[in-house]
């Protein structure tokens, strides 16, 4: 006996899994995020803008920027199973568009470009441990 699969059911199925694994990602990462808030809090930073996009998109979103001190963080927030992959995760581009980025929210502060900032890389692996590296992508 045949049988006749109804591929209007498979299509469905494919669609909603790949919803399912779009939802993982996004609350895998917010869960990374809030990791590196709550890290960066025990240094005494102060959370200023959490996925901060400028008007009209210009450079991209920055995951988190924060106070530390006089110094304006910007945190780009990786995670996967290990460390390693994490940080090979962040490409050049990105680090552009992250540049570009923060020099479009500098120009909302009363330092503009004179302020001192850091660019840190916050790697999270499968088991949430976080490894922040400071200075990560400042220069490239």
């Amino acid at each position: 006996m045949t049988k006749h699969m109804d591929f209007s059911q498979l299509q469905a199925q494919a669609v909603i899994s790949r919803g399912d694994a779009g939802l993982r990602a996004y609350l895998s990462g917010a869960s990374a995020e809030a990791g590196v808030v709550k890290a960066y809090a025990e240094r005494n930073a102060d959370l200023l803008e959490q996925r901060w996009r400028g008007e009209g998109g210009e450079g991209g979103e920055i995951d988190l920027i924060l106070r530390e001190g006089d110094t304006i963080v910007f945190v780009e927030v990786k995670k996967a199973r290990s460390f390693d992959q994490a940080i090979a995760r962040l490409r050049p581009t990105q680090m552009m568009r992250i540049h570009a980025a923060a020099s479009a929210y500098l120009a909302f502060t009363p330092e503009g470009q004179l302020s001192n900032v850091r660019f840190d890389l916050a790697a999270v692996d499968g088991t949430g441990q976080i490894r922040i590296i400071e200075n990560a992508f400042g220069h490239f």
